[in-house]
């Protein structure tokens, strides 16, 4: 060629809308170590390439004067100038690659209207490398606001659950599981509490907690504050025993280590000043909600597979709704309402969770049209699940996850993104140096360590969903058992079993051994009368683990007997977890607990009586006992 380009040049056909939208991604992704122009553009130069190439492929002309055309021409200015070498590589060394790619470009050549059509479906008008600026700020907000609320619902009760005076005062706890496990303790428990176990480390951990989730909140050194978040609640957590042992719990505590990659490395999160973003962080927290989404809906189907019985196959027979409203550990008035729709509806709703948790998660790694609709639908499930059952903070936390499917043209438009999912001439932020290269570069490898540790355990954890059964090499399941103390990487599947009955746990107290009055729970099932109400994100966790206790038998949970020895006693911070106490006057003499079946009141039985609870009376739970039983 007489006159090569200065710099690499490409060349391509202005009047095909499918290549202006790919244009705009290549330019993207080569920043100006390509030059682009139309063949309208082109006038007289380079006439000894023919004219009639340009109008049925893309050119390049290197510098040198070599010129590809077609796949070649994609793949070296993708591979060589635009940051994605196993493009070139490929091209040049896999067998069968160059052939199959040539064939594939010839397709779509042929059929510009067609495929320009199924991008714009996919994609929108935008289909450049989608930015999460936006999705990065409200998630990392978002994630603050959950660690609040986890901190302060647990403050109000940390006395009664775990403190001195406590249900399981972890003061008692950790010396005797350092006598059990010897000087490893520290390391299968980790807790900031080996420092200090007293009621004002409790006091502290938590207010800590809440004054530093402010922090991630208002954008203040988010990394750091995601670091001491993380410490401080999985000392609490730890420190918690059975009480902070729920799936929100490690989800919270997985999220929460995988956002220390994602967070930019600022003293302040600023709009327009802003870190790059991790892909690999991003990938990371994707995955979680993956893993989160994809698990709890198979483990629904494998539960019959390994135990086909009348309690397994409820999810495939899709009668699960018929009993989950009313046997649920809190449900709410909607809950009772929902309760009491037509089987039909039901049994559509039941088919519907499972295809959102089962197929939808897919749809996190699709195009953004797609991932809009999977977001749609994901978000829409906790909706459900929020307005019908209390469930703490998990609906909110999984919500949040949920943002990262939406990059920065839908957020920044939402309502044009519902119709176009991106405009013609919407431009998307460059990706600014707020922070030092040797800074991020720093926090890019931290989370490529984080992908390569952390990804042979998720492997096992999702495949298990599938088959529980099966076995694993010991380096994989060591590395499980050395990351399982820190709660960094989990497994989850919420009702893998549906339970079908509603047994509840009445205590009662007395003074002679004739006269028994109830103790009532602030939210759980009690008076036939009292609506289930919406406790959510708070969660009352003693009336959550009674529903737990529920199932099996007081020996099995040894809190319960602790429980009923400090409501003999009229320990304070106990009786405070309760919504009335019977006896604040003077301790009962006796306690006792009874086993109830309860079940949700129909329409009529609700007009007629204003019942919203209908119960059977089952067996003692707990037998009667004095202070004498425990000395």
């Amino acid at each position: 060629m007489k006159n090569p380009p200065a710099k690499p040049l490409l060349i391509w056909d202005g009047e095909c809308h499918f290549c202006a939208r790919w244009i705009a991604r290549w330019k993207q992704m080569t920043g100006d170590r390509v030059e682009y122009i139309t063949s309208q553009e082109l006038g007289d130069r380079f006439r000894e390439i023919p004219r009639e190439l340009f109008a049925r492929a893309v050119v390049l002309i290197e510098p040198t004067g070599e010129v590809l055309s077609a796949a070649a021409a994609v793949c070296r200015s993708l591979g060589q100038y635009g940051g994605r070498p196993i493009f070139e590589w490929s091209y040049r060394h896999l067998p069968g690659f160059a052939p199959i790619a040539e064939a594939g470009y010839r397709v779509v050549a042929k059929n510009r209207s067609a495929a320009s059509t199924v991008t714009r479906l996919l994609w929108g008008n935008d289909v450049r490398v989608p930015t999460y600026f936006t999705a990065r700020r409200w998630f990392l907000r978002m994630l603050g606001v959950v660690y609040l609320i986890a901190f302060v619902s647990l403050w109000v009760q940390v006395d009664g659950l775990i403190g001195s005076n406590g249900i399981s005062p972890v003061a008692q706890f950790l010396p005797a599981a350092r006598a059990q496990i010897g000087g490893s303790a520290s390391f299968v428990l980790p807790t900031l509490c080996w420092f200090n176990a007293s009621d004002a480390m409790l006091h502290f951990l938590c207010g800590a907690g809440a004054v530093i989730s402010v922090l991630l909140i208002v954008g203040i050194a988010p990394l750091l504050s995601l670091a001491l978040l993380f410490v401080l609640y999985l000392s609490l957590s730890v420190a918690g025993q059975t009480f902070l042992q729920f799936q929100w719990d490690i989800l919270l505590l997985e999220a929460g280590f995988l956002a220390l990659s994602f967070a930019p490395l600022q003293w302040r999160m600023r709009k327009g000043r802003e870190a790059p973003v991790s892909r690999v962080g991003l990938f990371l927290l994707r995955f979680l909600l993956f893993k989160l989404m994809l698990m709890s809906g198979v483990v629904k189907l494998s539960s019959y597979l390994l135990l086909p019985d009348a309690s397994t196959d409820t999810w495939w027979n899709l009668t699960a709704l018929d009993y989950h409203y009313w046997t649920q550990p809190l449900p709410t008035a909607l809950g009772w309402w929902a309760a009491n729709t037509s089987e039909w509806l039901k049994h559509f709703c039941t088919a519907t969770a499972l295809i959102i948790e089962t197929v939808v998660p897919f749809l996190i790694w699709a195009p953004r049209r797609l991932r809009f609709l999977g977001f749609v639908l994901l978000v829409a499930l906790q909706l459900m699940i929020a307005l019908t059952g209390n469930y703490c903070f998990f609906n909110l936390l999984t919500i949040a996850l949920c943002l990262l499917m939406l990059d920065d043209v839908v957020l920044r438009k939402p309502l044009a993104a519902v119709a176009d999912c991106g405009l013609r001439n919407a431009t998307l932020p460059v990706q600014s140096a707020a922070v030092s290269d040797r800074g991020y570069s720093t926090l890019r490898w931290g989370a490529v360590v984080v992908l390569l540790v952390t990804m042979p355990v998720n492997a096992m954890l999702l495949y298990s969903a599938f088959r529980p059964k099966a076995e694993w090499p010991r380096s994989i399941t060591a590395l499980e058992g050395i990351m399982e103390p820190f709660r960094i990487v989990n497994g989850y599947g919420l009702f893998r079993v549906m339970t079908t009955t509603r047994p509840e746990i009445e205590v009662e107290g007395s003074a002679d051994g004739f006269v028994w009055k109830p103790y009532v729970f602030k939210w759980k099932p009690g008076p036939l009368d009292r609506a289930p109400g919406f406790v959510a994100p708070h969660q009352p966790r003693l009336d959550w683990q009674m529903w737990f206790a529920a199932l099996g038998d007081f020996r099995s949970n040894p809190w319960f007997v602790r429980l009923m020895r400090q409501l003999l006693e009229n320990a304070p911070p106990v009786t405070g977890l309760l919504k009335t106490n019977p006896f604040s006057d003077a301790p009962p003499r006796y306690i006792r607990a009874t086993l109830y079946q309860y079940r949700f009141t129909d329409v009529e039985e609700h007009r007629q009586t204003g019942d919203w609870w209908k119960r059977e009376r089952v067996r003692p739970y707990f037998p009667e006992a004095t202070r004498s039983n425990w000395r």
